[in-house]
């Protein structure tokens, strides 16, 4: 059964709604604090762009972010409301790094209309109150007293119903709102109220003005000496005080954001609707306004927030596109524009639709989503772990090992590259041309196999054999010393840094090397009671030349032991049980932290921390990466050390956090890798994969890797084709100037590539509302289905829409059949070799006939009514599941013999739909607009035709997300052998930009983690005091209720995050110990 289901984020909102500037985590630091929606981000200004400082869950949607400074401060105070009507103040506490909350509350009113326009929150400048417009007709002040601390709210009766907007005005000796308001024949006016704190009520402001420009909808309150305010339209801006009135026209825009340039308010940044930036300026004389200004500057992404940050830098936060850093020139560029972008922040939101394919067919999900919106619309192709970005490869069979080795000390890059094979090395050095070909180090030995090499001091290289280890000069080439094996004995397995060298012979002896100039000089000779499986002596200390300990792993007795350097002496012993042999160690460092990894041949990793001084491991932790034996190398990628672990399932592994992570690499088999950086090909790595070499470079380290194809243009729909190895999508394209604003295509694009190969465009005012890939019975083509709608604007509800039946031919969209229906086709389903569409009110069967002359035509053969507008329609043999517009999820039946569609149950409440899925025969699940889930399930056993008639809510929950979209499907490799491998997952994408996963689980398991969710609740207490358990209770207009049969993954996971003292107390209250709870989340972490 899929009732107990397991919610988890694999992709965290990227959409960003507020940000704001101040001096929050000290009273010298510039911090940039941005909210996504759901989500906190503290960042700080540095010379070298914006560090991140904090990025924190709020157990609410994000209305209002203002920083403000109370009186006698030195820095600055967060001040957040939520859309259900609690606050917060937030503090920044500098020991801890962490938010503080200094003040917290819940200003909802029992009875009150939510307003239509989004709340609005303000704080009066001189930090007497703060303002909150939450209710239709009502005005809630929450006052300040003079230490500074919020006193009890109370509410003021505001008689204009339709507010678009209230600020505060500056240099008032009372709090003084401006109200942009319509009446009720449309016209807009400003109106100003004085707020009487003694009175608890308004008093008539200083000014008025009506009639302004009917699309004015913000206001801009302007600091002293100037004070007024601006009021923004579409056609003028206007700026309004009690003395001076100034209009100018702009050309037609809608201003969706604004940032203040200047602390005195004489310059604003404005960005419009299509990404158009522009610089306001309030000229004045002698603190008197004497006109305004307006220039152009560039384009940027479509901005929802503008924060200017200092000297000419911008931040541009977006819902629509990528948020942007960006940099306002002195003089424009070849194009005239004075906007120069120098980051880029990936955004998904908002995801109208995706699909999940294997392009690589490897048996790993990727996420195709339609993002954006306006000219910002893309394709981001989002994929678990990270892709190498191939520069150059060579045919090669049989690497055993390689190398990167340098031509000098100094030099920053390196020359040649050494491959080893059974019976000889060979060494391979980039041209001028930047080609890889084969050159010669004469004193290296080429006819035998290479066990290691290493640069080393005084411009030498080093190179061990079987027999011998050699030393050579990197600048002439020549051999300079050499060290034999004693007779009988040959070398097994080596290492080396560039001052040492330790190597293994048969029979468990350990010599121990130094190097010098032109010296090789046996230091020291252990001989241990086993054999030695591998080596490792990377230097993590001070001296990145010289390490003090050695890490060995042993057969038989199967542990891995740690020995001090120069001396040799056995420091550690830790036996790794279980019959598996380390194949690699290595010591490394991450964040300051130093670790001992452990590979086995099995394909399992161990790790632990390693104490430098003493050599002592402690927290030991072990994890699967595969079944075949693996090798580890460090590696550096943006100046931090990383390590790729080589096996059938290739990984980088890296902290973040000063925790470990594990990302897998899309490749197929790695045998060997080794940093190869060289002046073509900088911090690039050679990889051996069957049969081939490849230099290749690293993308960015995380845990997902996401590809942007940029449109220019909305896509609405897609839908991936495995036939034609194709993609097609529903897009528009917006030209505010023409005659025809938005036109709508169908586009088909290479799976590939990601070209558009053929266009089929739309008529005018026509949709497209749905696309599918299917097959019909007695056809073996396959085709894409296409449902249209005809916008009218005169039309309340579309009366008329299209079928489009399409195949693909010589990668071309030919039109094959079309067929006109009622209504808007909100959905296509393949059903049992026919069609199924969804056309306003009605569930429409068509089957696929062949005509006399050899051509196809969609032919009706059955309906269902009675929905108010069936939106979205999923289906799983002869059972159709609907969502509809306002009510809820019904079940249809097909009944073959009488060929007609009936329906079976549905569910009763009044939830307005926006996404469906079946989980399984019985179970289905809903995404509804006031942002919950919930799962309904069929009731065959009823007793009565009254309870078979009735979906039972089995279960419900709050996401605080606005689902487009559920699939089938998984970000991630399955592995039949770990537990997680056989939970059915469901994928969904939000406005917000994320992507999420729905995972059923076992009841056993899902009673565990319900008590490991309640100890965490008490543990991990919500930003601002705000409780976890209310902010997932699923609630709408018309009900609240506690979530049931859903977990929260974010927050259950959130466990591996936590110091060691917490993990402890969580332990104790479920009973399990904390490696085995590690153990179990990190398994669920493998969901996504």
């Amino acid at each position: 059964m899929s009732i107990w289901n397991y919610v988890v984020t694999a992709h965290k909102p990227t959409n960003v709604t507020h940000s704001c500037v101040g001096n929050f985590t000290s009273p010298q630091d510039l911090n940039l604090i941005i909210a996504k929606c759901t989500r906190v981000e503290i960042h700080l200004l540095t010379p070298q762009g914006l560090q991140p400082m904090l990025d924190v869950p709020i157990y609410g949607r994000i209305a209002t972010l203002e920083l403000f400074r109370s009186h006698g401060e030195a820095q600055d105070f967060l001040f957040i409301a939520t859309e259900r009507y609690k606050f917060c103040v937030l503090q920044w506490d500098s020991e801890t790094s962490e938010l503080v909350t200094r003040a917290m509350g819940d200003v909802s009113d029992r009875i009150g209309r939510a307003t239509d326009n989004g709340q609005i929150g303000i704080i009066d400048p001189d930090c007497r109150l703060i303002g909150l417009h939450l209710y239709d007709g009502l005005f809630k002040v929450i006052p300040f007293d003079n230490r500074g601390q919020l006193k009890e709210a109370f509410n003021i009766r505001l008689e204009e119903l339709q507010v678009l907007d209230i600020k505060f005005l500056y240099g008032c000796s009372k709090p003084t709102i401006v109200v942009l308001y319509q009446d009720n024949k449309d016209a807009r006016h400003a109106k100003t109220y004085e707020v009487s704190l003694k009175d608890k009520d308004f008093v008539e402001g200083p000014w008025s003005q009506n009639n302004l420009d009917n699309g004015a909808d913000l206001l801009i309150p302007v600091p002293p000496p100037l004070c007024g305010v601006l009021i923004i339209g579409e056609e003028t801006i206007v700026y309004c005080s009690a003395n001076a009135f100034k209009a100018i026209p702009i050309r037609p825009s809608i201003t969706k954001a604004y940032g203040r340039v200047d602390p005195d308010g004489s310059r604003y940044l404005l960005g419009d609707h299509t990404g158009l930036l522009s610089l306001l300026v309030i000229t004045h004389e002698k603190e008197k306004v004497t006109g305004l200004k307006i220039e152009p500057l560039g384009e940027t992404s479509i901005a929802s927030t503008i924060s200017y940050l200092d000297n000419a830098f911008v931040y541009i936060g977006s819902s629509y596109g990528d948020s942007q850093l960006i940099k306002l020139n002195q003089q424009p560029d070849a194009k005239g524009s004075y906007v120069e972008v120098l980051e880029r922040y990936v955004n998904l939101g908002p995801i109208v639709d995706f699909c999940v394919v294997d392009l690589e067919r490897q048996g790993q999900g990727q996420v195709v989503t339609c993002s954006g919106a306006y000219k910002d619309g893309s394709l981001r192709v989002v994929r678990n772990g990270i892709g190498i970005n191939e520069q150059a490869s060579v045919e090669l069979q049989g690497i055993k090992g390689m190398w990167s080795l340098r031509s000098s000390t100094d030099d920053l890059f390196d020359t040649f590259l050494v491959v080893s094979f059974i019976s000889e090395t060979r060494i391979l050095a980039m041209n001028l041309e930047d080609e890889l070909e084969e050159t010669e180090i004469e004193g290296f030995c080429s006819q035998v196999q290479s066990l290691s090499c290493h640069d080393a001091v005084h411009n030498q290289l080093v190179q061990v054999t079987s027999s011998s280890v050699r030393l050579v000069s990197s600048t002439t080439r020549e051999l300079r010393n050499e060290w034999h094996a004693p007779s009988g004995y040959s070398i097994n397995v080596a290492t080396a840094n560039a001052t040492q060298v330790l190597l293994a012979t048969g029979g468990g002896h350990l010599v121990y090397l130094e190097i010098g100039d032109g010296i090789l000089q046996e230091i020291k000779h252990a001989q241990l009671e086993y054999e030695i499986s591998c080596l490792d002596i990377n230097p993590i200390g001070e001296n990145p030349n010289h390490s003090n300990l050695a890490a060995v792993g042993m057969w038989t007795d199967i542990s891995v032991r740690i020995f001090s350097l120069p001396d040799l002496n056995l420091i550690t012993k830790e036996p790794l049980g279980g019959e598996i042999i380390p194949r690699s160690v290595l010591l490394c460092a991450f964040e300051g932290i130093s670790y001992l990894l452990c590979a086995l041949g099995d394909g399992h990793l161990l790790n632990f921390l390693l104490n430098t001084s003493t050599g002592e491991l402690t927290d030991r932790k072990k994890v699967s990466l595969g079944t075949q034996p693996i090798t580890l190398r460090t590696f550096s990628s943006k100046n931090t050390t990383h390590v790729f672990a080589a096996s059938d399932r290739p990984t980088v592994i890296y902290s973040s956090n000063k925790k470990l992570l594990y990302s897998n690499v899309n490749l197929k088999e790695v045998s060997h890798m080794c940093p190869f950086n060289s002046a073509a090909f900088p911090d690039s790595l050679a990889i051996a994969k069957e049969g081939e070499l490849t230099i290749g470079t690293i993308d960015d380290i995380q845990k997902l890797h996401i590809r942007s194809i940029p449109l220019g243009e909305h896509a609405r729909r897609i839908c991936h084709q495995e036939q034609s190895r194709t993609f097609a999508i529903c897009s528009l394209k917006y030209n505010p100037s023409a005659e025809e604003p938005e036109t709508h295509f169908v586009r088909l694009l290479d799976d590939q590539t990601f070209e558009f190969i053929s266009t089929y465009p739309l008529d005018t005012y026509e949709y497209g509302c749905f696309i599918i890939s299917c097959s019909f019975s007695d056809d073996s083509n396959v085709y894409y289905c296409v449902g249209t709608a005809y916008v009218l604007p005169e039309e309340n509800e579309p009366s008329k829409g299209r079928i489009l039946v399409f195949a693909v031919e010589d990668g071309k969209l030919q039109l094959i059949a079309e067929k006109e229906t009622k209504g808007a086709v909100y959905c296509l389903n393949a059903f049992n070799g026919k069609l199924l569409a969804a056309i306003n009110q009605k569930i429409q069967l068509y089957k696929w006939v062949l005509r006399d002359d050899g051509t196809h035509e969609l032919q009706s053969e059955c309906g269902h009514h009675g929905h108010i507008l069936a939106l979205y329609v999923q289906t799983r043999g002869d059972f159709i599941v609907v969502g509809d517009l306002m009510k809820s999820i019904s079940l249809l039946i097909y009944k073959h013999e009488e060929g007609a569609i009936e329906e079976r149950a549905r569910d009763y409440n009044a939830n307005w739909m926006s996404a469906v899925e079946i989980l399984d025969d019985d179970i289905y699940l809903g995404a509804e607009n006031s942002f919950n889930l919930f799962t309904v399930r069929k009731n065959s056993e009823g007793a009565t035709d009254e309870e078979r008639g009735r979906l039972e809510v089995v279960g419900e929950y709050h996401l605080g997300e606005f689902i487009n979209r559920f699939r089938h499907g998984s970000l991630v490799m399955r592995l039949p052998d770990s537990e997680v491998g056989q939970i059915p997952t469901v994928i969904f994408g939000t406005i917000n930009g994320v992507i999420g996963v729905i995972a059923s689980l076992p009841h056993d398991q899902y009673v565990f983690l319900e008590k490991l969710q309640s100890s965490l609740r008490k543990v991990i207490k919500g930003v601002g005091g705000l409780s976890h358990e209310q902010w997932r209770s699923f609630s709408n207009d018309k009900k609240t209720v506690e979530a049931r049969n859903f977990l929260d993954g974010d927050l259950i996971e959130s466990f591996l995050d936590l110091n060691r003292n917490k993990m402890d107390e969580v332990s104790q209250a479920v009973g399990v110990s904390v490696e085995e709870l590690c153990k179990r989340v990190e398994e669920l972490t493998r969901l996504h």
